[in-house]
């Protein structure tokens, strides 16, 4: 049977037809990715800001990423020894009392960059008794720098469970499980209240739920202890960095627990408890 496959004869190819955008197609197409370029571009942290951009941002509190990329350019021109920050360090400490957390965290942090500032050192020490935890470990951490040890119970409390209390009384619905690794803003538990909506409870930290207090189906009233949380791995070896200047001997038997095994960490944590423990046995001296 001919199967149309001659040797020595060329079989022109069928030709192919092309499909030609309408202008309107490709122009919304070209519309589309210059759009998600300039949102990516506008949001995107690495982009440096002018100084007019960072006042603007400042106090643009509608869209909180603009007031933290103006914080972040303006901590790495500290770090580069820029006088010019100074002109906005009265927004910063502005802001070390806004009621968004987000903007207290960042700025905690911050302050800890220019640790000649006084008016840095006494907004930090007021933010020490801030109600968010998270909020409350950069400002300790950040006083480290001033060699302030005012925050050191603050630095301690991270390297034990951190207790998380039931805001509303009612039944616990669901809750995580012992051991489950959680984020900042991760839902723990639901609790159901009397005639009411369920309430969420979420985490104020990220780290690992250490014991489960309460069982599901349980009467819970508000402020009943519901489980602990045990920090993660970074925050744990900030804590010891920062008690390696400004902790005591009183501190040394839980360093310890850290340093020789009884807390189940990493050897980069085991490894700073021990340094941390030397320099504390070193001041001590």
């Amino acid at each position: 049977m001919d199967n149309g496959n001659h040797p020595g004869v060329n079989v022109a190819p069928a030709p192919v037809k092309r499909v030609r955008a309408s202008g309107p197609i490709l122009i919304l197409a070209i519309l589309f990715v210059v759009a998600s370029f300039l949102t990516w571009y506008f949001t995107w942290f690495g982009r440096d800001l002018s100084d007019a951009e960072i006042t603007q941002y400042l106090v643009d509190e509608k869209h909180p990423r603009h007031v933290q990329h103006a914080l972040l350019q303006i901590q790495q021109r500290i770090e580069r020894s820029d006088k010019t920050t100074k002109q906005w360090y009265p927004q910063i400490v502005a802001l070390s009392s806004n009621p968004e957390t987000e903007f207290r965290l960042t700025v905690a942090w911050l302050m800890g960059a220019d640790n000649s500032s006084e008016e840095f050192h006494n907004a930090l020490r007021k933010l020490v008794s801030d109600p968010e935890p998270i909020v409350r470990r950069n400002a300790v951490l950040a006083l480290v720098r001033f060699n302030d040890a005012s925050g050191r119970a603050e630095l301690i409390g991270i390297l034990q469970p951190f207790m998380i209390d039931t805001p509303v009384g009612g039944t616990i619905v669901s809750s995580v499980s012992s051991g489950a690794y959680v984020s900042r803003g991760a839902v723990l538990a639901r609790i159901q209240e009397p005639g009411s909506e369920v309430a969420t409870v979420r985490s104020p930290l990220t780290g690992t739920v250490d014991r489960v207090l309460v069982s599901n189906g349980a009467a819970v009233s508000q402020g009943e202890h519901l489980l602990t949380l045990k920090s993660d791995e970074q925050s744990i070896w900030e804590s010891l960095r920062g008690l390696s200047v400004i902790g005591t001997k009183e501190d040394l038997p839980l360093i310890e627990r850290y340093a020789n095994g009884a807390e189940p960490v990493s050897d980069r944590i085991k490894q700073q408890a021990a340094l941390t423990a030397k320099a504390i046995r070193s001041r001590a001296q």
